[in-house]
């Protein structure tokens, strides 16, 4: 039933995040409509609107005519509290229809700190939080992003997971949901099953799970022989042709990317050994310019936007690039639209991409060496020298630029206190080169060093490394803020706390699960939200559910250890995986994609990659 909210919009914040009636939302005829989907953001409208992923998604769900999907974002403290004093259940934004009516709930995981806003909307949407206590008139509860690829410490709440890319995937669900509606075959125990076959879908409770003594997973098994051993993510194989948006929702409340978002290409040739989307995203797979320019005119014709993003995981990768920047300057200079090109590695960096960007863009630039010293950048496989780095800044600087942002981690494998002070003395490398460049702009001048926590995550080469510890990571940032004594430089780092839980919940298992529900029963939510964050409660709450976090966070874990994510299997091979972790340890690199195939096994996903050797 519609729920008029008009009175309580009155008394919260941006109420323009929960109105609905956006230029380009979706309506149609519940009368003809076989399946309605609730797309849920467990965050905010200003961040949920801006995920790519998440309108990909909903424009593929309602390119299908029996299919309906609907957005719901997280509603703010205030809205909440006003939602539950008025028995409000969450809703939809399009209908205003109550989540809990509708087929599919679809949850889109970005984030671990996202974990308890997600069980906080199960319970404000009416439904009981764990998947074994929801009986048939419950809506099918469907997690997917990349979460999904350890799905394990939120797996009770979940009925279903999406491994992979979905603009494919979720059709076909969606599909056979509606066949065995029609059919008269369906109820939830059966749907699942005969979801479990379709390639890319994970369903956690046809799955026993054992522990030995210690803690370790003793086994991890199906529960029929029906049932895949391991769940295969799905790939999107010609990005040319499938499906993108190009008619998006028009937010009302300024979001945090209010912008044109042109995916350019899928996957990563480089292999830095921290980075898990670098891994779970491949194989690389590229859009032409063409297309691109062409949806980017449609998209500027639907919208009106004035900067166009190029978004990849590292754009100077992308092997269009001129020619695809070229085309869209042909027409954007004229109309004054901003070409954004962001995720620029430093030995990609040229004067013509400096060309293209300064004509737009007067500001800063920002590049991540993520370690201080040539040994630790080898160890991880940045592949990314010191010269590199000095060079695209002398560009920047000759081009006018005279703010540049430095990304590093700490904790990483293998790092020494000497690596730690490289941070700094890479950051006075970088001042002394401006200052050793004649032509440089004649303004004010910053390097801006920020350095995050290292977080060990799933189908990585780190994997099986130990965080470290809390104690560690705090005195390796008040280290670095000693050695750092140039007033032109300004560090700030990430609060040590909140990599800790991250690794918690990234390396976790179903037992985490009890946590996460006792959580939200004390009023935690927002967990990525320093506002709302508590750490000390987060400790409070494992020992009251008897979980030691440092077993997951600060644990090293032998190769030949089931992990909670085997399951998965992401086509990246745990044998070169144990390679690539070996080399870490000898500081050895290994070359990108580009230049050599390194049998990563991820060429078993499609059919037709730009570099990999054994696909041409």
């Amino acid at each position: 039933m519609q729920k008029n909210i008009s009175t309580i919009l009155k008394s919260v914040s941006k109420p323009g995040r929960y109105t609905g009636g956006e230029y380009g939302q979706i309506v149609k005829d519940k009368s003809k409509i076989k399946a309605r989907v609730a797309f849920c953001f467990p965050d905010t409208y200003e961040i949920g609107m801006s995920n790519l992923g998440g309108k990909i998604l909903y424009g593929a769900l309602n390119e299908m005519k029996d299919v309906w999907c609907e957005r719901v974002y997280a509603p703010w403290p205030d809205m909440e509290e006003k939602m539950r004093e008025s028995n409000i259940p969450l809703f939809a934004l399009e209908s205003k229809d109550d989540v809990k009516d509708f087929d599919i709930v679809a949850f889109s995981m970005q984030y671990e700190l996202c974990y308890t806003t997600t069980v906080n909307m199960i319970d404000l949407a009416g439904l009981p939080i764990y998947a074994r206590d929801r009986d048939e008139n419950a809506p099918i509860l469907l997690g997917g992003g990349p979460c999904a690829y350890n799905a394990e410490p939120i797996a009770d709440f979940f009925d279903i997971f999406s491994i992979g890319e979905g603009e494919e995937a979720l059709p076909e669900l969606l599909s056979l949901y509606i066949k065995m509606k029609d059919d008269g075959t369906y109820n939830k125990k059966d749907f699942l099953r005969e979801a479990s076959h379709l390639k890319g879908f994970y369903v956690p409770s046809l799955y026993d799970v054992e522990y030995n003594e210690s803690g370790t997973i003793k086994s991890f098994e199906p529960k029929y022989p029906d049932v895949p051993k391991r769940v295969v993510k799905r790939v999107v194989e010609d990005l040319n042709t499938s499906y993108f948006p190009t008619k998006p929702v028009m937010p009302y409340i300024e979001t945090v990317h209010d912008r044109i978002m042109l995916e350019t290409f899928r996957g990563c040739i480089r292999g830095c050994r921290f980075c898990q989307a670098g891994m779970v995203f491949r194989p690389v797979r590229e859009k032409s310019a063409e297309v691109l320019n062409r949806q980017a005119q449609e998209i500027y014709k639907n919208t009106g936007y004035n900067e166009i993003s190029l978004t990849s995981l590292s754009i100077s990768d992308y092997s269009c690039l001129h020619e695809a920047t070229d085309m869209l300057l042909d027409w954007t200079n004229e109309k004054k639209i901003n070409l954004s090109l962001p995720s620029l590695r430093a030995d990609s960096f040229t004067k013509e991409l400096m060309q293209k960007v300064s004509s737009v863009r007067s500001s800063g630039l920002t590049f991540a060496p993520e370690a201080g010293t040539q040994r630790l950048r080898d160890a991880i496989n940045k592949n990314l020298y010191e010269k590199d780095l000095l060079n695209a800044v002398r560009l920047a600087f000759e081009g006018g630029k005279s703010l540049v942002k430095l990304y590093f981690m700490n904790g990483l494998p293998t790092e020494t206190y000497e690596d730690i002070e490289g941070i700094g003395a890479l950051a006075k490398t970088v001042v002394d080169e401006y200052y050793n460049t004649p032509n440089r702009p004649r303004k004010p001048f910053t390097v801006t060093v920020s350095v995050s926590c290292f977080v060990p995550k799933p189908h990585t080469p780190f994997q099986w490394e130990p965080q470290d510890s809390l104690e560690s990571l705090r005195h390796k940032q008040m280290f670095l803020a000693e050695k750092i004594t140039d007033k032109k430089i300004h560090y700030n780092w990430h609060e040590a706390t909140v990599s800790r839980l991250e690794a918690v919940f990234s390396k976790g298992d179903r037992r985490l699960s009890r946590a996460i529900a006792l959580a939200q029963s004390k009023g935690m939510k927002f967990d990525a939200w320093d506002e709302y964050f508590d750490y000390h409660k987060w400790m409070e709450v494992f020992e009251e559910c008897g979980i030691d976090p440092d077993f997951y966070a600060n644990r090293t874990i032998g190769y030949d250890e089931i992990l909670p994510w085997d399951v998965i299997d992401i086509g990246v091979s745990k044998e070169f995986m144990i390679r690539e972790n070996k080399k870490a340890h000898e500081s050895k690199t290994t070359p990108n994609c580009k230049e050599q195939c390194s049998g990563c096994g991820a060429n078993k996903l499609g059919k037709e990659l730009t570099w990999c050797p054994k696909m041409k």
